[in-house]
This record gives C-alpha cells, sequence and structure tokens, in this order.
C-alpha cells in the first residue's frame, strides 16, 4: 500500500492554499493574485507533491539558473509564464529563487461564462514547466499592465461588476498569451526543426524495427514522451511548424509506409495493416483511403 505522505497534497480552496503559503487571507475566495516573494515556504511543502484544484498563471520576471526547452538548455533568467489547470500534480524546486507574480482562478469563478467553456482551447495550460513562454520586452510591460489591473480591481472594493472586469482581463491576458506562445514557437524554429527531424527518425526506427507489433500503432502520447515534451506542446509546435498536429503527422509517416509495404512486399493489404500496428484491416483500409483518397488494393493496383 502507498504511505499516505507520498500522495499529493490536495489543496481544494485558495484560502486554503495562502494559508499553507502563510500570506494574508485573499481579498476574493475565488480569485487572488500573490506577490511569489511574500510567499513562506516551509519544508514539509517543498518535499511533497501537490494538486491544485484551480488554475495557476505564473509570471516570474527573473529566475535564477537554466530552464530545459526541448532537446536544449537555454538561459532564462528574465523570466517567463507557466500555466497550470486544476488538477494536475505539481512540485517546488527547493533551489529555485525568483521573483514575480501567481495569479489563482478557482474554476467556479468563471463558471456560467463563456471563458469556462473556452479553457479548453488553450492549450498552454497542459504543458510543461520547460514549455514555458517567454517574453520580450514589449509582451512584458503587456502582462505586468494586466495583472496590475487585476490587482487594482481586488484591492477596490467588491461590487456587482467586479467580477465581469476581472474576468475580462484574465480573457485578455489569456488570449495574449495564446499570440506570444505563437510568436515563441516562430522565433525558436532552428530548435522545433531540430526536434522535427528527430521525431521523423523516432517514427522511422519505430516502423523499420517492427514495433507496431508488439506495441501497435505509434501514439502522441509515445511520440512527445520519447521527444521530452508534453504532448499539447508537441501538436502545437507542429501545427505551426508544418500546419499539422502530431496525430496527423504519425498518420502521414504510417501511410508512407504502407505504400512501401503496398508496392515493395507481396503482403495482402491484411497483413500490411497488421504490419502497421492496426488491429482491423478494416480500420487501415478506412485510414488510407481518407488520406490518399484510393483504398490500398487500388492503390497496389496502379502500380502493377
Amino acid at each position: 500500500m502507498e504511505k499516505k505522505e507520498n500522495l499529493p497534497l490536495k489543496i481544494s480552496s485558495i484560502s486554503e492554499l495562502h494559508d499553507l503559503l502563510q500570506l494574508p487571507k485573499p481579498l476574493h475566495p475565488l480569485v487572488s493574485l500573490v506577490d511569489n516573494t511574500k510567499m513562506k515556504i516551509n519544508k514539509e511543502f517543498l518535499t511533497r507533491s501537490f494538486l491544485l484544484n484551480f488554475y495557476k498563471i505564473s509570471y516570474k520576471y527573473s529566475t535564477i539558473g537554466k530552464m530545459g526547452y526541448g532537446q536544449g538548455y537555454y538561459d532564462f533568467n528574465e523570466g517567463g509564464m507557466m500555466f497550470t489547470s486544476p488538477g494536475q500534480i505539481l512540485s517546488t524546486d527547493e533551489n529555485a529563487e525568483y521573483c514575480g507574480y501567481t495569479l489563482l482562478i478557482h474554476p467556479d469563478f468563471i463558471r456560467g461564462y463563456p471563458l469556462a467553456k473556452n479553457m479548453k482551447n488553450f492549450g498552454f495550460f497542459s504543458y510543461d514547466t520547460n514549455e514555458a513562454l517567454h517574453l520580450s520586452d514589449q509582451e512584458k510591460t503587456m502582462v505586468t499592465g494586466l495583472l496590475d489591473n487585476i490587482s487594482n480591481e481586488l484591492d477596490t472594493a467588491i461590487d456587482e461588476v467586479t467580477q465581469d472586469v476581472i474576468i475580462s482581463y484574465i480573457e485578455v491576458l489569456l488570449n495574449y498569451s495564446n499570440r506570444f506562445y505563437k510568436r515563441q514557437f516562430i522565433t525558436r524554429k532552428a530548435v522545433n526543426n531540430d526536434l522535427l527531424t528527430k521525431m521523423d527518425t523516432i517514427l522511422e526506427k519505430y516502423f523499420n524495427q517492427q514495433e507496431t507489433l508488439t506495441s501497435g500503432l505509434p501514439t502522441v502520447e509515445f511520440l512527445a514522451s520519447s521527444l521530452h515534451l508534453s504532448p499539447h506542446y508537441l501538436s502545437d509546435m507542429l501545427r505551426n511548424l508544418t500546419g499539422q498536429n502530431a496525430q496527423q503527422h504519425i498518420h502521414e509517416k504510417l501511410i508512407e509506409k504502407a505504400k512501401e509495404y503496398l508496392t515493395s512486399t507481396s503482403f495482402s493489404v491484411s497483413e500490411v495493416a497488421y504490419a502497421l500496428g492496426f488491429e482491423h484491416p478494416q480500420s487501415f483500409n478506412k485510414l488510407f483511403k481518407k488520406k490518399t483518397d484510393e483504398t490500398p488494393l487500388s492503390y497496389r493496383q496502379s502500380f502493377n
């Protein structure tokens, strides 16, 4: 049986987190903007992972040390932004030192607003810490301005429009963050091209060594893990680089390998399907037809 002390510490409310970090009671029970320099993290908290029941947006304007990015390491002393959603397991680094702010948003705060449904469209809430958003000076000014606006609104006496105003600022912050991430994919194109090359090598090896026979079709999760990236980040990176997400890229390589089998071996269509990792030949036929407008058999016959 797993020991209780090894389980993540579940934190259900923003007030509970404030207590753990020895911060004053939040001005609003469902949303809070925290100055990271005022947090007091005890040793017990450092040694445990924890699970928040709310969204966390961290803006760190200075960070000691280096942070990983893809397959390389970059000196990000200027800090950046990180986003996590409810239910993700987090941990703290006892050696990290940083200054900045953390915006905490309970799902109940945005419930009933369009933003609640739109949150799933911001894929960066599922990125890993090594895929943080790194801001230009102009972008930093925009982010800090929005955080200042939220802070001022929280410091003002809460009334019937407080929630509407703060949610408006949060929406703008997330939309800008989405734009900045797209910019980051472009500015780090060289790194991403290296990742794309490595991904193609991984897929080629997977097919050539017939890992499909034991492990089935390659998955986005498998590729992301092999590249030390999160699945969401991998798909977003590829979409900005090639116009295809990770699943579409896998399918493209799958069809290329299928064509190779169909034109250079005597495998039946069913044998090709099984060799590629499909449990049912019908699924292979359907995908091949969708991607090429031909059945595997008609494709093979066109070469005879």
